[in-house]
């Protein structure tokens, strides 16, 4: 698994935010916001944004850009996002980014899964021609709050360049327990969203990393016993943001240190059997005539 991070939870300064990446031992990023408040992936400084990424020699896990972040009954609103997603498809792979994380639209009364999955179809179609990813990522304020609900929309488009970002405390911000939404997703993850928190007094209480109710270690375990190695994307929400961006970096890395240490005590590797060296009276195993390997 690769420890990452969404930079503009803390920053929209890209130069800033690689700076971050490395002081916190963080292997990659992903890109939603960078420069100003409004600059949205795609629609930013793209060659600032190359010549960042070359001297960092950091990974861009996903961009994630405005699209499908309407109700899905505003049919010319995202009509007009699969226009425009071509625009992101070219800018990720320009930047060298395989992923891309996107909404199953905004919360709405009965929302119509067939016609977000239709949209949602659409869109993987396009990314498929760009070899591209997508991770679509529930929420309490999309249409698909929990992972259940997000497992139900992914196979309806039956696509298999559209997959999961799965985001725990998400889920329990919905109201779901996250190892049941793990269960109904795990097969589809492509991404996770990490954060901590818990619920007071009825609403939610961003903690750090490590504090709170979502039971990571379980979530990193599960995951790693389906084999999933991609990016574990941090959110930091707890002030002073840079501080306690530097603490569950350092909490996360542990964790997947503590999870690869104990797959490795279970799956020691095996060594091949010794072959054992050739009696005089037997053929030895290679020979080396002098001047040359034959």
């Amino acid at each position: 698994m690769i420890p990452t991070w969404l930079t503009d939870t803390v920053t929209s300064d890209l130069q800033r935010a690689l700076h971050y990446t490395k002081l916190w031992g963080l292997q990659g990023v992903e890109l939603r916001t960078v420069g100003e408040a409004n600059d949205r992936v795609p629609d930013v400084n793209e060659k600032q944004i190359r010549r960042h990424l070359d001297t960092s020699e950091t990974l861009i896990a996903s961009c994630v850009p405005s699209v499908f972040e309407g109700p899905v009954s505003d049919r010319a609103s995202w009509m007009n996002d699969l226009v425009q997603f071509e625009d992101t498809l070219q800018f990720c792979g320009r930047v060298g980014c395989p992923r891309v994380v996107l909404s199953p639209f905004a919360a709405e009364p009965n929302p119509p899964f067939d016609a977000m999955a239709d949209a949602i179809r659409r869109a993987g179609e396009k990314a498929a021609a760009y070899d591209t990813v997508l991770a679509v990522l529930h929420g309490p304020e999309t249409a698909c709050p929990t992972g259940r609900a997000l497992a139900e929309l992914l196979a309806l488009v039956d696509h298999p360049n559209v997959q999961a970002a799965w985001d725990p405390a998400g889920a329990m911000r919905a109201g779901e327990d996250p190892a049941e939404g793990l269960g109904a997703l795990v097969d589809r993850v492509s991404l996770v969203r990490c954060s901590d928190g818990r619920v007071r007094d009825g609403y939610w209480e961003d903690l750090p990393l490590g504090e709170g109710v979502v039971d990571w270690g379980e979530q990193l375990r599960r995951l790693a016993a389906h084999d999933f190695l991609g990016p574990i994307s941090l959110e930091v929400y707890v002030e002073p943001r840079p501080e306690a961006g530097l603490r569950a970096a350092t909490t996360l890395i542990h964790m997947l240190r503590d999870g690869r240490e104990r797959t490795d005590r279970r799956n020691p590797p095996t060594r091949a059997p010794s072959r054992p060296l050739p009696r005089n009276n037997e053929t030895p195993l290679f020979s080396v005539r002098c001047g040359r390997l034959d």
